[in-house]
C-alpha cells in the first residue's frame, strides 16, 4: 500500500499536487492543518482496487461491503479556510427578520428593567433623606418650591457642609448670591457708551426697557449723544412706539431692515456715544433667530447683547431662550416684568446655570422710573419670600422622593432619546 503524504500552503494547493501525482481518481485518506500549510494523505486508484475482495453476484451488497465502499469513495475537495469562516460569518451575522425582532424586543425589555430598577433605587434613596439627612431635604423642598431647578439644588446637595437645618439655609442663600453675577454699578456702562442691542422672545418687554436705558443715557450724556434703532418692522406700531419714546427724549430712532442698512446706520452714527438697538421679538424656537444674531455679529462694529428673560416665564422656556440667544455669546442680561412673577427662582436659576451678569430689573412700565440695578441680595430674598405653606406647588418631605426619581427618569429617558 502506497499511501502518498503532500504538504502544500494551501487545500487547493494541496488537491493540484495530488491530481498530478495520484491522477483524478485518488482516495484521500485525511487531511489536517499543520506548521505553514495543510496535511493530505491518499492512495492511489490502483491500490484501493487490490484491496477489494471478489465480486459477489448479489445484486445487494452486504452492509458490511457497503461501508467499505463508502469509505473508499474520494472526499470532496476541502474548501478554503476563508470560504468556510465566511459562510460561518454569514449563518451568525445575517440574521432573519424574526430573530431581528425578537433580538429587539430582548433589548427593549432589558431598557425597560434597568429604567424601573433605577427609578426605584433612586426613590429609596430620596425616600430615606428627610431622615438620614433633615438638612439636605430641606434646602432641595425649599429650592424646588421656589422655582430652582433640580440640577442647580443637586449640585448645593452634593457641596452642603454638615450642620444643622438653619446653618443650611443660610449657606445656600449665601451660595447663590456669590454664584448670581450682576452688575454691581451703571457707571462703566453709562459712560464707556458703545452699540447695545436688546433681544429675546416676543412680549419679554424689550421696547420699554429700550426706553427706560435711553433715558438713563439721555440724563447722563444729553439726548445729542445717543440714537435709537429698531430692527422691528414686523409688529403693528412696534416702530411707532418707540419712536413716540424718542420723540419724548428728543432721540433720532432709525428704522433697519437688514445687515446692509444696520452697517450702514452705525456708519452715520459713528459719532453717537451711545446707541440702543430694539431688535424683533420672535420665539427662541423660530429658526430666524440665528440670523438676527448673526446680523449683529456682522455689523462691522462691536454690539453688546442682553437679553431679555421675562421673570414670570417657566424654568425650561427660560432655558431654552438662552440656548437659542447665546449661540454667540451674551453680555448680559435683564430680568423683565419681575413685579409680575410669582417667584424668581426660574429666571435666576436659568442665569445661575448659564452664568449670565443681570444688569436690571424691570418692574413696570413707567419710563424710566421702573428699571433698577440687579441686587444680589434682593434677589435671593424675594425668590424665597413668596414661598407659602398655601402654595399647590409646596412639597413635603414625604412627596421629595417622588418628586426627585420622576425628574431624574424625565432627565433620564430625554438623555437616551438625544443619544
Amino acid at each position: 500500500m502506497n499511501v502518498k503524504r503532500i504538504v502544500a500552503k494551501t487545500s487547493r494547493e494541496a488537491m493540484r499536487q495530488l491530481r498530478d501525482a495520484l491522477g483524478p481518481d485518488a482516495v484521500i485518506l485525511s487531511n489536517r492543518a499543520v506548521d505553514g500549510g495543510v496535511e493530505v494523505l491518499a492512495l492511489p486508484a490502483e491500490d484501493i482496487a487490490a484491496m477489494a475482495p471478489p465480486v459477489v453476484e448479489e445484486r445487494v451488497a452486504p452492509p458490511s461491503h457497503r461501508a467499505r465502499m463508502q469509505e473508499t469513495l474520494p472526499e470532496p475537495e476541502p474548501e478554503p479556510e476563508v470560504t468556510i469562516k465566511r459562510r460561518l460569518i454569514e449563518r451568525v451575522a445575517v440574521p432573519t427578520e424574526d430573530s431581528a425582532q425578537l433580538a429587539q424586543s430582548v433589548i427593549s425589555e432589558i431598557k425597560s428593567m434597568q429604567a424601573r430598577l433605577e427609578s426605584q433605587l433612586a426613590d429609596l434613596a430620596w425616600r430615606d433623606l428627610p431622615g438620614r439627612d433633615p438638612a439636605g431635604a430641606s434646602i432641595m423642598r425649599d429650592m424646588l418650591a421656589a422655582g430652582f431647578s433640580a440640577t442647580l439644588a443637586r449640585e448645593m446637595l452634593e457641596t452642603l457642609p454638615r450642620g444643622d437645618a438653619e446653618q443650611a439655609q443660610a449657606w445656600m442663600r449665601n451660595t447663590l448670591m456669590k454664584r448670581l453675577n450682576v452688575m454691581q454699578n451703571e457707571t462703566d456702562m453709562l459712560d464707556g457708551g458703545g452699540v447695545f442691542a436688546l433681544m429675546g422672545p416676543t412680549g419679554a418687554g424689550k421696547t420699554t426697557t429700550t426706553a427706560k436705558l435711553a433715558a438713563r443715557f439721555v440724563v447722563r450724556h444729553g439726548a445729542d449723544k445717543l440714537a435709537l434703532l429698531t430692527t422691528d418692522s414686523y409688529r403693528i406700531g412696534g416702530h411707532e412706539q418707540l419712536r413716540i419714546y424718542g420723540k419724548i427724549l428728543g432721540v433720532t430712532v432709525h428704522a433697519v431692515r437688514d445687515a446692509a442698512d444696520l452697517r450702514l446706520a452705525l456708519s452715520e452714527l459713528r459719532n453717537k456715544h451711545t446707541v440702543l438697538i430694539d431688535t424683533v421679538g420672535m420665539s427662541q424656537r423660530d429658526q430666524a433667530v440665528a440670523e438676527q444674531v448673526e446680523m449683529l455679529c456682522q455689523a462691522g462694529k462691536q454690539i453688546k447683547r442682553l437679553l431679555l428673560l421675562n421673570a414670570t416665564s417657566h424654568g425650561d422656556t427660560l432655558n431654552e431662550v438662552v440656548q437659542a440667544y447665546q449661540t454667540r455669546g451674551l453680555d448680559g442680561c435683564i430680568l423683565s416684568k419681575v413685579d409680575e412673577a410669582a417667584s424668581l427662582g426660574p429666571a435666576l436659576d436659568c442665569a445661575i446655570r448659564h452664568e449670565l451678569n443681570v444688569h436690571y430689573l424691570a418692574t413696570g412700565q413707567r419710563v424710566p422710573e421702573d428699571l433698577h440695578l440687579a441686587n444680589r441680595q434682593y434677589l435671593i430674598h424675594r425668590a424665597f419670600k413668596t414661598r407659602t405653606l398655601s402654595s399647590p406647588w409646596q412639597l413635603d418631605d414625604s412627596e421629595l422622593a417622588f418628586a426627585m426619581s420622576g425628574i431624574q427618569s424625565i432627565q433620564r429617558e430625554s438623555a437616551v432619546a438625544l443619544g
